[in-house]
């Protein structure tokens, strides 16, 4: 059995109308009942009409956020030769070859954010699959995260490169800032991931893309959004 929301959940979800926001009006209105104590994630989850079941209805990409997550991720680099000086200089925090490999399986080692690797160091990484692939974690040439340039892959992620996948219900969530965040800063990011998602409309999706969408706090309840405007916006 559920259990009940608590008061301070409750007083929060009287203040939001059972109706559609504008972005604008959400994201204040976000901000305006976050209740924990903690510095909460604002997330945006957009509900698409398009079936995952089909590769050519799979929507997956990156998006840099102009004003990064509030957090600095911890990057690790798998790679060979001059590539991991090159990760070092750029800002890994961890840059290395086949012992970083043998640690990640032998210890299960996790203390990082991000993954990335050059394309030399794939037949290496496919003993990962496993560990990084249900964290979220393994490299992706789609996402930019295997690359031969690690200087601009350590680079956006260290600036907030968000990346976003459909699950298998059809809906996309990710982080959009924290609450702390200035509301101009907040919308600018919400924006951006946004149109994003709408860009990386497949060609196969037919008829409403965006069917819903809501943001919210960590703790707090969603804000249904008004979707009419990224439904006439196709790219």
């Amino acid at each position: 059995m559920a259990s009940k929301p608590g008061k301070k959940y409750t007083a929060a979800a009287a203040q939001v109308e059972s109706r559609p926001y504008a972005l604008d009006d959400a994201i204040p209105l976000v901000q305006k009942i976050k209740f924990s104590k903690f510095d909460e994630t604002v997330e945006v989850h957009m509900r698409l009409g398009v079936d995952p079941k089909h590769a050519d209805q799979m929507v997956r990409g990156t998006v840099v956020l102009p004003n990064g997550l509030g957090k600095t991720k911890r990057v690790l680099v798998i790679a060979s030769g001059d590539k991991i000086r090159e990760a070092e200089a750029a800002g890994a925090e961890f840059a290395g070859g086949e012992e970083l490999v043998e640690k990640i399986i032998k210890e299960n080692w996790l203390d990082y954010d991000a993954v990335v690797a050059t394309p030399d160091m794939m037949r290496s990484m496919a003993r990962l699959g496993k560990i990084l692939g249900p964290r979220g974690l393994m490299p992706n040439p789609k996402t930019g995260t295997v690359t031969t340039d690690v200087t601009k892959a350590v680079n956006e992620v260290k600036a907030g490169k968000v990346e976003f996948r459909v699950d298998k219900t059809g809906v996309i969530h990710a982080p959009v800032g924290k609450v702390s965040f200035g509301t101009g800063k907040l919308l600018e990011n919400a924006n951006t991931l946004i149109q994003a998602v709408v860009k990386a409309k497949p060609a196969a999706a037919k008829g409403k893309y965006v069917r819903s969408a809501t943001v919210c706090s960590t703790m707090g309840p969603g804000i249904s959004l008004d979707v009419t405007g990224y439904n006439l916006r196709q790219v």
